[in-house]
């Protein structure tokens, strides 16, 4: 049965024609200009030569708009006054050169677009109502908000039902803004803000056909921020599922915790000027963790948006928590850099769902599917003719619509190689040209790499090894055929976590003084919720609708956290951002559930891939030790690494003086929970420093511990930190040798400094440690 939509199917053609004149029509009065931030020194006189900022902030562009019969006014995208102090605005080359050119003006830089980078995963992380548990311990969250900048939110989703809800928290300072097929009665006790943010990408938007359907309101269209919201905070739904495959009960990482939705991304993308409005409310509204699984690649962070937002982010208490970015295994591809914001890279579960192939030499490839069919336990399709067209000039091996031809792939499997096109899209293109089955195939750059889809026809996908061994067969035989045969759901028969293929890795390009990313979390075949207006592989051809589908990314991982990091926030509300990452990452896992180190496909994940390790909630409310930052010590970091007076100034909106800021603080180190060190030309010693604060128990001894380090020798003053008071601070050196005399060109070495207490040897508070010869 068709579920119900906030709209009946007769206004369908008006409600499209009305956006294609909403969203199409109306930039192309504004093609020549283009959308930049503008950034200001704060003004002290605001109040007395202006009425606002807002008035402040249009003075300029009153001062550079060229066009006389043009009211600035109209030009103005947003004025921000949190994240950022400035505003974005369309302007010409001309105007934005006459702005930089004005006093008062920090920067001036082009809008950039950035991307999108479960009913199982809170049982992976140890999530239970076990009386020590994290839930228990936190109350699910309880108090904690979680503000996600995403495409927004399918609000009749069962996953935001406020059902045993406590109110709303009385801070709480948002709204619920109405809009297309969305009013306020969409917000109830979970899901208690929703905005939405368009001038920006309107202003950049290329044209779009007008059958695109898009939601000028906080609904979610895509499903992407549906996913990643549940994720974070979901309710309990009993019996979930994608069409049966995956079911089970389905929750997010903090239950308890409420919900804000702020639509920052569209069907092109995110742009910073609509992210930086986003995060300029979220943070006056009072969020108290954003979530932003989006990004894209690194560059400085005096030009990084969400750079900038986040550092006014955390001195106002917000946790940010970032996606690593989904453009793994490639070296130094992982994005949101920035020191103050906790960034997240991918693993596995060890759930999979199998569908094998076998053809018609006996032999069977593994694969796995989401197709509905694979909630039939060992049911197998009929035996079919298979088709793989391989070096044509269409390049019809990619499946790509439109280059398959009926008369050849009729009635039978079509094997297509991954690339160019979505995988699901490649399913579409089969079933549109007649085809009965798909087995999609892996390149060389995707390897075993393994998420899966819910196929619109019956579908696989095999790991390159395997993609091998089919081709050689169909090149082997006149009549080539095989059969796909599905396995169900299986869950803790492989190990796992694992690191994702496509999980960014460092080490960060822009900051190697700092170990990024900071954690890993579940982001591959993540179940979650999804929008009751599109089908579950997300094609708007596909008619079948489920309130659950599957997706895979760095995208899903960052809410696993920003929802753990909930819970933290609600056992210990008093922390600094800084604190509660601290917790997170010096109690994660660097084994796997076998006990085993943690894979990154046939080899041993280093820091680069896991950072700190995988996320173990339960320890990360009670993590004993932490190591504290304040927001001035990242000013100082960032002296320490050669940033301008103007560049650090763009950052956090701060005058510094980093020749007096050094001389005051000789041989500063952030008091990162990870270390990060590297030996530069003739450099063969480096010395750091680190400060604990007791979170635990009064009266502990800790002694320290160390991995070896090939090619480093590891001398840490005191050896033993004993606390006699709780939030007593101590600190600790660590001096590190190289024995290289020479470098021909750039290694690395990996360990862990481990602090363990004396008694109770199950608390260890774990940094993971990278050395780098430059």
């Amino acid at each position: 049965m068709e579920p119900n939509h906030p709209f009946d199917h007769k206004n369908h053609q008006l409600f499209l024609l009305s956006l294609f004149f909403f969203w199409f029509l109306a930039p192309l009065q504004a093609q020549n200009f283009q959308t930049y931030i503008v950034q200001l020194y704060p003004h002290d006189t605001v109040g007395s030569l202006f009425q606002t900022k807002l008035h402040w902030h249009l003075s300029f562009l009153e001062k550079a708009v060229l066009l006389e019969e043009e009211d600035p006014s109209s030009r103005l995208l947003y004025s921000y006054h949190t994240a950022l102090e400035g505003f974005s605005a369309r302007l010409a080359d001309e105007e934005a050169a006459a702005l930089r050119a004005l006093p008062g003006v920090v920067s001036v830089r082009p809008d950039r677009r950035l991307e999108l980078h479960t009913t199982y995963s809170y049982k992976f992380l140890g999530l239970n109502f076990a009386p020590g548990g994290a839930w228990t311990r936190s109350g699910f969250g309880k108090g904690s908000i979680i503000g996600v900048l995403d495409t927004g939110v399918w609000p009749e989703s069962p996953s935001f039902s406020d059902q045993r809800m406590p109110p709303v928290p009385r801070r709480w300072r948002g709204a619920c803004q109405e809009g297309e097929s969305f009013n306020s009665s969409n917000c109830n006790r979970k899901l208690i803000g929703a905005r939405f943010y368009t001038k920006g990408h309107r202003a950049n938007m290329p044209e779009k056909p007008a059958t695109l359907l898009e939601y000028v309101s906080p609904r979610d269209a895509h499903g992407h921020g549906t996913h990643t919201a549940s994720t974070a905070a979901g309710a309990l739904v009993p019996g979930a599922g994608v069409l049966g495959v995956g079911a089970g009960e389905a929750r997010g990482m903090a239950p308890g915790a409420h919900i804000a939705v702020y639509k920052v991304c569209w069907f092109n993308g995110c742009y910073s000027s609509d992210i930086l409005g986003g995060m300029d409310d979220a943070i006056q509204d009072g969020v108290d963790v954003l979530s932003l699984s989006l990004g894209g690649f690194p560059i400085p962070l005096f030009e990084d948006s969400i750079a900038i937002g986040s550092f006014r982010a955390m001195e106002k208490g917000v946790i940010v928590i970032c996606a690593a970015g989904n453009n793994g295994p490639v070296p130094s591809s992982v994005a949101n850099e920035a020191p103050w914001i906790t960034t997240v890279g991918a693993s596995t579960l060890d759930r999979r769902f199998p569908a094998f192939v076998r053809m018609g030499n006996g032999q069977i490839l593994y694969g796995e599917s989401m197709y509905p069919g694979n909630r039939f336990l060992k049911k197998g399709g009929k035996q079919l003719k298979l088709v793989y067209h391989a070096g044509e000039r269409n390049e019809a091996e990619f499946c790509l619509k439109g280059s398959l031809s009926k008369s050849r792939i009729g009635g039978k499997m079509v094997v297509c190689d991954r690339g160019i096109s979505g995988r699901a899209e490649k399913g579409e293109a089969v079933r549109e040209a007649g085809g009965a089955a798909m087995v999609l195939a892996n390149t060389e750059i995707n390897q075993e790499e393994d998420s899966v889809d819910v196929h619109v026809l019956p579908g696989t996908l095999i790991g390159y090894q395997e993609s091998i061994r089919l081709k050689s067969y169909i090149n082997s035989t006149r009549h080539p055929v095989a059969q796909l045969i599905y396995g169900g759901t299986r869950i803790r028969r492989s190990r796992a976590p694992a690191v994702a293929l496509f999980s960014s890795r460092g080490p960060s390009l822009t900051n190697p003084t700092i170990l990024k990313p900071d954690i890993i979390a579940p982001g591959v075949n993540i179940i979650a919720a999804w929008p009751a207006n599109l089908g579950p592989s997300g094609l708007q051809e596909d008619r079948r609708r489920s309130n659950f589908s599957v997706l895979s990314g760095t995208s899903m991982a960052c809410p696993h956290v920003s929802g753990v990091v909930a819970l933290v926030h609600a056992m210990h509300p008093s922390w600094s951002p800084a604190a509660v990452r601290s917790a997170i990452m010096t109690t994660a896992d660097i084994g796997d559930h076998s006990r085993k180190p943690i894979m990154d496909g046939k080899e041993q994940a280093g820091v680069f891939a896991i950072g700190a390790g995988h996320v173990n909630p339960t320890r990360a409310v009670d993590p004993w030790l932490i190591y504290d930052i304040k927001p001035d010590d990242y000013i100082t970091h960032l002296c320490t690494l050669g940033y301008t007076q103007s560049e650090i100034f763009t950052i956090t909106h701060r005058n510094t003086s980093c020749r007096e800021v050094l001389h005051q603080n000789k041989h500063f180190s952030l008091n990162y929970p990870s270390i990060s060190v590297t030996f530069r030309q003739g450099s063969t010693s480096v010395m750091i420093q680190r400060t604990l604060t007791n979170v635990g128990a009064p009266d502990s001894m800790y002694s320290v511990q160390v991995t070896a380090l090939q090619g480093v020798r590891v001398r840490v003053m005191p050896k033993t930190i004993t606390f006699r008071e709780i939030n007593e601070r101590r600190s600790y050196r660590v001096w590190f040798q190289s024995s290289r005399k020479t470098v021909k060109e750039r290694s690395f070495a990996e360990g862990h400094l481990t602090w363990v207490h004396s008694r109770k040897s199950q608390y260890k508070v774990r940094s993971p440690i990278s050395v780098t010869w430059a």
